[in-house]
């Protein structure tokens, strides 16, 4: 192995790899220069470069040349799954109560996991099981059943995987169900390891796409066109599950038609009063947008493993609370930490009750809100469910 730079990349905790300039320790972007210092990248802030070096920079940072050519494509378009500031008067549903405990393990699934162990094929057994829970308690509403297309011929429906990282959930799906196209929508850039699976399959035709949710127009997608789909996600954070239910139930005109979605939802402390989906039924409830962001901030407090003290200064920094030393507030700040989870998986059922009730109001009445894992799996257990 050659010299490398010697200067220590902090969060990858090793040194960085690209050889030192001659006559210094350090390469070209991480030697000293008096006179400059370094900035964050305005196209992509996970990076920074030499304040000297931006302008360069900036025409031909890798994050610019692929938005220009993600701009190209027909299922392109910003901001269509966004939402709004402002909602339009809608149809209330009355509120969900009951959560049902719907922890499930399809035979086919079991035995695709003791064949895995038998294979020696790496797996976390917790994913494995929430991951068969998801389909499972998909193919109790009757999803994977053969489903019609123009002209009654019989297809197998396509699958469109939202936030699909590495595609273990899809292959999963393939390998016990047997689907036709499958469609792994993924913002970032991940090493492809289910890809090379479910590549392997003949009858299976496979798209990855590396796009936001919020610009998809899933309707462009020339080879879904007609189709019939499957939607899917596991823990889709925050305003991702927004964006996937607004993309896949919205108003478009549609030319392909969902058969049935199952997804996990987690991170409610990131939902977005602009993204979230029904904020018509936070207004019935007589809770504006500031009540919107204090419920979300509260979800927190379900999976916070921090203490009474960080907790407490939290509480101050991020200022939700109405006045110093109010009532409410001493209330809030003196509660054990039993009762702060309870109180933030409350808050994170009726953000997911809202959205369970915009589901059903756009016409997928087959739908519930259902725990699909024990906590001690993940207490990010939830999962909406529904079928046409």
């Amino acid at each position: 192995m050659g010299v490398r730079c010697k200067f220590w990349l902090l969060k990858k905790k090793r040194f960085c790899a690209i050889p030192p300039l001659p006559n210094t320790e350090f390469c070209g972007n991480h030697s000293a220069r008096s006179d400059d210092r370094w900035i964050q990248c305005s196209i992509d802030p996970s990076h920074s470069v030499l304040e000297s070096n931006l302008e360069n920079h900036l025409r031909r940072c890798p994050l610019l040349k692929h938005k220009n050519s993600l701009s190209l494509q027909p299922f392109y378009q910003k901001g269509i799954n966004g939402g709004d500031e402002e909602d339009e008067d809608s149809v209330h549903a009355s509120i969900c109560k009951d959560i049902q405990d719907s922890y499930n393990m399809p035979e086919v699934c079991r035995n695709w996991i003791n064949r895995a162990n038998d294979w020696k094929i790496p797996f976390q057994e917790k994913h494995v099981i929430q991951q068969a829970s998801i389909l499972g308690n998909l193919e109790k509403l009757g999803a994977f059943k053969s489903c019609s297309s123009v002209g009654e011929q019989l297809h197998s429906p396509a699958v469109v995987e939202f936030g699909a990282g590495r595609g273990y959930l899809t292959q999963m799906l393939a390998d016990c169900y047997g689907v036709s196209k499958v469609f792994l929508i993924e913002r970032k850039s991940y090493k492809l390891k289910a890809d090379r699976s479910l590549r392997q399959k003949e009858s299976l035709m496979l798209e990855r796409l590396r796009i936001d949710i919020e610009d998809l127009n899933l309707n462009a997608i020339g080879s879904l066109q007609g189709v019939p789909y499957l939607a899917i996600g596991k823990h889709l954070c925050g305003p991702a599950t927004d964006m996937t239910l607004r993309c896949c139930v919205g108003e478009n005109d549609s030319t392909s038609y969902l058969r049935g979605l199952s997804i996990a939802t987690c991170c409610h402390h990131l939902c977005q009063w602009k993204h979230y989906i029904n904020k018509s039924f936070f207004l019935s409830q007589g809770m504006s947008k500031d009540e919107f962001h204090a419920v979300t901030w509260f979800t927190s407090w379900a999976v916070d493993s921090a203490d009474h003290e960080e907790l407490d200064t939290k509480m101050e920094n991020e200022k939700v609370l109405a006045g110093e030393g109010d009532d409410d507030d001493d209330l809030l700040r003196n509660m054990c930490a039993r009762d702060r989870a309870v109180l933030g998986f409350m808050c994170k059922d009726i953000i997911d009750a809202g959205r369970l009730m915009w589901i059903r109001e756009h016409g997928l009445e087959k739908s519930e809100l259902v725990k699909y894992v024990p906590s001690n799996i993940s207490p990010e257990n939830r999962l909406l469910i529904a079928s046409y």
